[in-house]
Parts: structure tokens; sequence; C-alpha cells
């Protein structure tokens, strides 16, 4: 899972991970949050992501956070937005609107990057890492986020022995032993979506679901 494994995924086109479609998980629960108006949501490892533009819309400010300059250059590109790219620190801020996008990598934010941020909102990023990355990552947020911070939290359950990842399976069990000696945890929701996805099916996988969680951090 080096720096160069998802450089070159974005310049070989190879985004299985990304969805055309705003995700269906962040529609329907993130108004359970309950947040206020305006606070900001940081989205780490959000590629090019339409959940960007569902959030705006929502009237929040989102901060994503994305490695690949690529997927950065997509996501304004392909939604017509100019942006303002300006540098801070080992990161490139690229801002339009109520969106802006830290380029570089997501263990450079620093507290005072996300000091604004209320909400935290991961479909992809935990996922996208392998087990000692998962620990650095939850660490991570743990040091930089603020409190009181709310979030949403979708990933995978399969039998990881059958696939390689990423993306890589991380079930309920696996998100409460990481996350709840800093974040209460609750499941949402738990969909099985082995018929929606025939690339897990088709190469051997039985059983896929989605695990939905809602967060605060105490």
């Amino acid at each position: 899972m080096e720096e160069s494994f998802w450089q070159a995924r974005w310049a070989e086109n190879q985004i299985g991970f990304h969805q055309r479609e705003t995700n269906p998980y962040l529609e329907r629960y993130w108004s359970r949050l309950g947040l206020p108006a305006g606070c900001q949501v940081l989205v780490p490892l959000c590629g090019k992501s339409l959940d960007l533009l569902w959030l705006a819309g929502q009237g929040y400010r989102v901060l994503g956070v994305e490695l690949a300059e690529r997927a950065v250059l997509d996501f304004f590109a392909e939604q017509g937005l100019a942006p303002v790219v300006t540098g801070q620190g080992a990161l490139r801020r690229f801002s339009a609107g109520e969106i802006e996008i830290l380029q570089g990598d997501f263990f450079a934010l620093e507290p005072a990057d996300v000091a604004d941020c209320r909400a935290l909102y991961d479909r992809a990023a935990i996922i996208a890492l392998p087990p000692a990355m998962r620990r650095d990552y939850v660490a991570h947020l743990a040091r930089i986020l603020p409190r009181p911070c709310d979030g949403l939290m979708v990933t995978l359950d399969y039998e990881q022995a059958r696939l390689d990842g990423p993306p890589f399976s991380v079930p309920e069990a696996e998100v409460r032993e990481r996350l709840e000696g800093s974040w209460e945890v609750e499941l949402l929701e738990r969909c099985d979506v082995l018929e929606k996805n025939w690339k897990f099916a088709s190469r051997g996988l039985d059983s896929l679901h989605e695990p939905a969680f809602r967060l605060h951090r105490k």
C-alpha cells in the first residue's frame, strides 16, 4: 500500500471503488447525526466521490483529503469547477465554493488543518488500508479531530482469506475494537450486497455485507 500503488491506480484509471452515484447510506442516515447547518465535514481518502457534492448540497462545508492529484483534478473538472489552489504545509488546498480538497498524504494532516471539522464521513477510507495502516489511521483521527465530533462510517465484511484487498474486510468486531476507545459506535445497518457486486461474486465470494455505523467522538 505504498503511495505509488494508489498513484498508479488513478493514472491507469483502475478505480472500480469509485461510485457513480451518491452513497445510499449517506442519504439515508446522515440526518441522524443532527449536525448544525454550515459545519465542516472531513472526508478522508475522498477520491473524486460524488458524496462531496451531496454533502455540500445539504448545506455543509466539505474538507476532502486525497493523495492522488489525478483524482482531485478529475473531480473539479468533471463538476465544471475551477478551484483556487494554494499551498498548506505538506499539502495543497483546492477550493471551490463549499468544497475544499487537501491533496497529499492524509497522515500529514495536523490538528489545525481540521480544527473546524465537526463531522467525519468515511465511505472508502478505512477499507482501503491494510491492518497496520488501519491502526495508524484511527490513531491519527483521534489525534487531529476536535471534540465533539460525529461521523458515519461504511465498511465491507467478507471472508478476507478468500480475497486480497483493497478494499479490505473491516467487520463490525474490528470497527468496535479499533474505535471504541475514542468513539461511541452504533451499528445502523448491515446489508447483503453480494448480488450488486458481481466482481466480488466472480472472484469466489459467497458472502459480502456492508455495515454502516454512526460514530460519536467522546
